[in-house]
């Protein structure tokens, strides 16, 4: 099964894509338990957390089989190869940069940029990008979902990043958003593994209820 596969599959089982924007290696494999226990099947580590290569390569290692693991904030294409090589699948960026977008497809990895604009969007399919994120949605309302789904293609996840909650996920949804990324409503530094494991479950209750 590709890349690209798995990550609609997972996508299929929960919309949600946790970011653990922070996490050190240590505690990693302990975060993404609770993670994948509540019931998240995509997680990615953003490049500017500590030593975060390594954090992917123990994440993919335990979880691999059963989640789709990846970079975030993902800035230049020589950082796809060392994500990949750690056992990574899934390379997210802030911005449209089209030579990490060719880096990742040829990779055979998934590509998941962050945009803003139907100009970005457009851009970065025709530079392969496999799904589409909308960042920061905390600029973007509802509304502005429902503008950009008529006219981005069908087949193409849009995912929701920045300010959600599990009580202001419906509206998005109903806009034609596909999913959700969770910042740090989700996870922390310091945070302890109760609280992330709470709020795991109630983001995952929250999309199932819509």
């Amino acid at each position: 099964m590709s890349a690209l596969e798995i990550f609609r599959q997972r996508l299929d089982e929960c919309p949600l894509v946790a970011i653990i924007r922070g996490v050190t290696p240590d505690e990693v494999e302990a975060v993404g338990d609770v993670l994948y226990a509540a019931g998240i099947r995509i997680i990615e580590v953003p490049l500017n957390s500590p030593d975060p290569f390594a954090s992917i390569g123990r994440l993919a290692k335990r979880l691999g089989a059963r989640a789709l693991i990846g970079a975030g904030t993902v800035l230049q294409p020589e950082q796809v190869e060392q994500v990949r090589d750690v056992g990574g699948q899934l390379i997210v960026s802030p911005n449209t940069y089209v030579a990490v977008i060719e880096a990742t497809v040829a990779a055979g990895m998934v590509s998941s940029p962050g945009f803003f604009t139907p100009s970005e969007a457009f851009e970065a399919l025709r530079a392969g990008a496999h799904a589409l994120k909308l960042f920061p949605a905390e600029a973007a309302t509802p509304a502005v979902v429902k503008g950009q789904r008529a006219v981005l293609p069908k087949d193409v996840p849009l995912i929701v990043v920045g300010g959600v909650t599990p009580a202001n996920m419906k509206p998005y949804l109903d806009a034609g958003a596909d999913g959700f990324g969770l910042g740090s409503g989700l996870y922390a530094p310091g945070r302890s593994l109760d609280e992330v494991a709470s709020a795991a479950r109630a983001y995952v209750e929250g999309v199932r209820r819509q």
